[in-house]
């Protein structure tokens, strides 16, 4: 719902919930405009037909996401501004009942973690290097980390010469640069049918236009991305990818299919945009599909999600024809990627503590996935994943689902989140963020929600569309 006013028949249960989101929806759509004054408490309440109090609680709500102000004496108002946060797919309302959080793609938080913390910078603490402390030249620090960057790109199978690898303070910096370097404001991105998170505000701040492009099972249709650039008249500039699983729609593209697209963004005059946040945690996966066109691709990948969520360093493979052009984009940025991030991620991977941690998370993740698809059959993901797609079945919809699992302490992220095309509604289940104890009891919640015949525990769980 994105009209203004709200009508009775809007509000669902939770009713301050529905509230909240029903506000937040004439928001983003322009029914309510930025200084557009809320009626009063009272007021709504009686238009509405629910209490003073669950309209306090959904002005509540609305204030924690920065979408409006409540100002003593005067009322509540819309914010004016960007409105970012009406896109962020993951939960964030604080609450005195924690739930059980699938809504975060993080790494499982394995014990190995904290001990390789611990060792590293207990071994650092003798040994650290000057430039660590003290640097304060970019080209020093890719100097000094340049070889441990190629070894891990190598990994991601990207084989890329130090010279050609920028070092970041993790993915999305350095998707801000390869967008920048690739695009001026008005150009188009393409994309597929669904895309991670951050890239639509990444566009906003870059006023760059997106566009979803089809696909199949496999992935983007080559011919449907030619067919788009060349309908952009020439505004159309690159075609972002996410092909070796860290989507949300869960999918490892196969390398024929990596071939084609990437001859498509040649004959199409493209540049590609290659994001891999989990770089080598699927194993036996194909070449980089920028590997198949090195001279006209960014690939960038991090440590953050197949490592630890704290270790905030990436790295961006450049085409050699825009290394200089990158290299000064991200200095008016970011300067230069934090030195300690740089020599403990250095410590890990040329001492083995990487390899070590990538080899567990398989092996917790392999039974996370198995799981996961026993209880949740309809759910689309691969064995090392940390997150499954999940298709929702005739007669549910996203809001009424997502507020019923919150209402039994899950919380789960919306397929809307992730949309750059029409599709069916769905969520992403991330299943690395939390105990395997607590993932089964989530997950089993999930399926309940969504099965009619659950029982007690489960209940009918459907929402009318």
């Amino acid at each position: 719902m994105s009209h203004w006013p709200l009508r009775r028949t809007d509000i669902t249960r939770p009713a301050y919930r529905s509230l909240a989101q029903g506000v937040a929806a004439a928001i983003d759509a322009g029914s309510l405009a930025p200084g557009a004054r809320l009626p009063p408490h009272r007021d709504l309440a009686w238009q509405l037909g629910v209490s003073v109090q669950t309209v306090s609680r959904a002005y509540e709500e609305l204030i924690r996401a920065d979408l409006i102000s409540g100002e003593v004496g005067r009322g509540s108002f819309v914010r004016a501004g960007p409105r970012e946060t009406i896109e962020v797919p993951w939960f964030r309302a604080p609450t005195n009942r924690p739930p059980i959080d699938l809504s975060m793609m993080t790494p499982v938080a394995l014990p190995q973690i904290a001990q390789a913390w611990a060792a590293t910078l207990m071994r650092l603490s003798d040994r650290l290097p000057g430039p660590a402390m003290m640097s304060f030249r970019p080209r020093q620090t890719m100097a000094l980390y340049g070889g441990m960057a190629a070894a891990w790109l190598a990994r991601c199978g990207m084989v890329v010469p130090a010279q050609r690898i920028l070092i970041t303070n993790g993915t999305t910096p350095a998707m801000f640069v390869a967008l920048s370097c690739t695009a001026q404001p008005g150009d188009i991105i393409a994309t597929e049918s669904a895309t991670c998170h951050t890239l639509r505000p990444a566009a906003q701040h870059l006023h760059l236009r997106l566009k979803g492009i089809a696909g199949d099972d496999r992935g983007m249709d080559p011919d449907a991305l030619i067919a788009a650039a060349r309908a952009s008249g020439g505004r159309m500039k690159a075609v972002f990818l996410l092909p070796s699983g860290g989507g949300p729609l869960a999918q490892i593209m196969d390398r024929d299919r990596r071939e084609a697209l990437a001859r498509a963004a040649t004959q199409a005059g493209l540049i590609i945009l290659e994001s891999d946040p989990t770089g080598p945690m699927p194993p036996r996966r194909p070449p980089a599909l920028s590997s198949f066109a090195p001279e006209r691709s960014f690939y960038f990948t991090g440590l953050s999600k197949c490592l630890s969520p704290g270790l905030r360093l990436g790295f961006l493979a450049m085409p050699e024809n825009l290394a200089e052009v990158a290299l000064n984009r991200h200095l008016s940025m970011a300067w230069m990627a934090t030195p300690l991030m740089a020599e403990i991620a250095e410590d890990w991977i040329t001492g083995g503590t990487a390899d070590a941690l990538l080899a567990a998370q398989r092996t917790e993740l392999s039974a996370r996935n198995r799981l996961a698809a026993r209880i949740l059959p309809g759910s689309q993901g691969f064995l090392h994943g940390l997150h499954r797609w999940l298709p929702l079945p005739p007669g549910c919809d996203e809001p009424g689902t997502l507020a019923e699992a919150l209402d039994r302490q899950v919380a789960l992220a919306p397929g809307a989140g992730f949309a750059m095309r029409p599709q069916g509604p769905a969520l992403r289940v991330s299943i690395g963020g939390v105990p395997m104890r607590d993932l089964d009891q989530a997950l089993r919640i999930v399926s309940a929600i969504l099965t009619p015949d659950a029982g007690a525990e489960g209940g009918p769980g459907h929402h009318p569309v």
